[in-house]
């Protein structure tokens, strides 16, 4: 199987790039300058016609959307144990994790980090309080134990890591208030594949 991931260093597309690290699979990468557009090129847009990162490009054709990605990878991938392929209710609850961090976590603390122009005064007070309200529910009620699914670990593991990791950054993340989600990406950024993944896109694990 031939794989070329394209992918932004530090983005969302951090999640399909550490699956395909997880599954211990041999790919291509290649880096999407986002600040330079790089996604709105004719050659990229062949690709990706939505213009955003990730894409992987497979013999079949090419998968978008980290939720896809992670679903396939784990999909081909029986034997990593990636995600509970074969239990339909287990994948249905996987693929709505998935979704959530998708269409919810990650428009919410995008608009507070990466609006353009930036935010600024009551409207990113505002904007900041709505994403905190979604780290708030994966605190309390997504996030069943040492992982999102209890004492197994998933895809959407590392998933969840890309948007905790953004709000450690962010100095948001505070440790009174998420020590759930702060041990969370402590004890995801450990796992090797996560290190590789970073080292690869010339990052470091984000500390406390």
């Amino acid at each position: 199987m031939t794989l070329t991931a394209f992918i932004s260093a530090g983005a969302c597309a951090m999640a399909t790039h550490s699956a395909l690290e997880e599954a211990g699979l041999d790919y291509e990468m290649q880096l999407i300058d986002l600040k330079k557009g790089e996604q709105k090129t004719p050659e990229y847009l062949a690709i990706n016609p939505a213009g955003v990162t990730p894409a992987l490009k497979t013999d079949q054709g090419v998968i978008t959307q980290n939720a896809a990605i992670l679903g396939w990878v784990a999909a081909t991938h029986p034997d990593k144990k990636l995600a509970p392929v074969g239990d339909a209710f287990a994948m249905a609850r996987f693929d709505a994790f998935n979704g959530w961090l998708a269409s919810s976590l990650h428009p919410a603390i995008g608009k507070v980090l990466f609006s353009r122009p930036p935010l600024e005064g009551q409207a990113k007070d505002d904007a900041t309080e709505q994403a905190l309200a979604k780290y708030d529910l994966a605190e309390q009620r997504l996030v069943e134990g040492p992982y999102v699914f209890g004492d197994d670990w998933t895809l959407a593991d590392n998933y969840l890591a890309v948007f905790t990791r953004w709000a450690r950054q962010a100095k948001l993340l505070d440790a009174d208030r998420f020590p759930k989600l702060n041990a969370h990406l402590d004890r995801v950024q450990q796992r090797p594949a996560m290190q590789r993944m970073l080292k690869a896109e010339g990052l470091e694990p984000v500390a406390a």
